[in-house]
């Protein structure tokens, strides 16, 4: 198991936690709009570091972009395993031709 596979799972087994004990379990009491609302304040956090050219803090940034996509999943029942496998459909598609796809 790699390290966002490990992440996923605890986040799973922290959906139904108490709130006071677990960050994760309370983000996930507040529901899936907060979640998402979360998620959107650390992609900007992400793209600020990026734009900046702040690799450090790029690094810091995106590992909570990605430990919030996997709570903001988790709130909507979405595994990373759904995600890999949707990744792992479009495998040997053109970008350009798989957006085509979901544009036409």
């Amino acid at each position: 198991m790699n390290a966002l596979e490990t992440l996923a799972a605890t986040i799973q087994s922290r959906k139904d936690a108490d709130p006071d004990s677990s960050w994760t379990a309370r983000l996930l009491a507040n529901g899936p709009e907060k979640c998402a609302e979360k998620f959107g304040e650390e992609a900007i956090e992400a793209i600020i570091g990026a734009v900046k050219g702040d690799r450090e803090r790029l690094t810091s940034e995106a590992a909570d972009v990605l430990y919030h996509l996997l709570v903001m999943l988790a709130a909507r029942d979405v595994t990373l395993a759904d995600v890999l496998d949707e990744l792992a459909s479009r495998e040997g598609t053109s970008g350009l031709d798989e957006k085509a796809a979901r544009n036409g």
